[in-house]
């Protein structure tokens, strides 16, 4: 039995059932990375090129955006060497980084997601008022929430997690998780799973407080066919992205806590990284193509850009 003072890597076993197909995995990750950063790059240039675009709703995604990069780095890079090489292992010091980087990035796609819906209550349901609650100061001030929140929500379980001796260092998945950690202590970890219970309170608190704004949203609109259509315009890829954020939570809460060893492999990594590949990648699309202002913009840089090459 190994004592925490000795271990200093962790073994990761996500990818022992990939090895005679390792290249093509690879090639598939790659392509979604690319992807996945092409399309969020795309969106972020385009809405701060684009003076237009400076408004409370563009901010908030590209800052959704940003997100994506930041929690897909966290995966992608350390995913894609693991592939290449026949012993997967990582450092203790790398774990919890890893751990802090892909959970933060979580948290505060949560919470961005839940200022983009007061946005979109204070648009719809007071529209008068719009431009005298959503002043500059406002902005700045949820954004450092939107990041501030999320970071601090994380470390608390990293150094919750950090205090506990542990009695292996085998972790059943592509990539740390605290969960997957906490698991291999050799002492009682009451006071993690209390945290973790609390964290997921105020998860669910949020989620509550985007499905009260959107009530009162979807009242606002059946009184007018012009509140209608903007519903249909920005209300709609909102909830879609949420919709898309809560099954990818869902998929990687089950797995963590419920999954089963006789469960086939791909499933299992499928829910694991489930909530790093879809919404990174259904986010800039579902905005970019149903955001007509967003979609005209893209076009204009793109034709910029061809217009300079010839």
């Amino acid at each position: 039995m190994q004592n925490s003072s000795n271990i200093t890597v962790f073994t990761l076993h996500g990818l022992n059932e990939t090895a005679s197909h390792r290249y093509v995995f690879f090639a598939f990750t790659l392509l979604a990375y690319l992807l996945i950063c092409l399309l969020n790059l795309t969106l972020i240039i385009t809405i701060i090129i684009e003076k237009t675009l400076h408004e409370p709703m563009y901010i908030f995604l590209c800052n959704l955006c940003v997100n994506g990069l930041y929690g897909t780095a966290g995966l992608y890079p350390k995913l894609l060497s693991d592939f290449l090489s026949d012993s997967h292992v990582i450092s203790y010091t790398g774990c919890f980084l890893q751990i802090f980087v892909i959970y933060s990035s979580d948290v505060c796609e949560l919470t961005i997601l839940t200022l983009m819906a007061y946005d979109r209550y204070v648009a719809i349901c007071k529209p008068l008022q719009y431009h005298s609650i959503m002043t500059s100061l406002t902005m700045s001030k949820f954004l450092l929430i939107s990041w501030i929140l999320p970071f601090c929500e994380t470390t608390i379980p990293i150094f919750l997690t950090i205090r506990l001796p542990l009695c292996r260092s085998d972790i059943n998945r592509l990539y740390c998780d605290t969960w997957s950690v906490i698991k291999l202590s050799c002492v009682d970890t009451t006071i993690n799973t209390v945290y973790v219970y609390i964290a997921i309170l105020f998860n669910l608190f949020a989620t509550l407080f985007i499905i009260y704004s959107y009530i009162h949203i979807v009242r606002a609109c059946i009184k007018s066919s012009e509140e209608r259509s903007k519903f249909m315009q920005t209300c709609l890829p909102h909830l879609i992205s949420l919709i898309n954020f809560i099954i990818a939570n869902l998929f990687d809460v089950l797995y963590s806590r419920y999954g089963s060893m006789n469960m086939p492999k791909a499933l299992h990594n499928f829910m694991a990284v489930e909530f790093l590949l879809i919404p990174p990648l259904l986010n800039p699309l579902i905005y970019g193509l149903k955001l007509s202002q967003i979609h005209r913009r893209v076009m204009r840089v793109f034709s910029r850009k061809v217009h300079i090459l010839k």
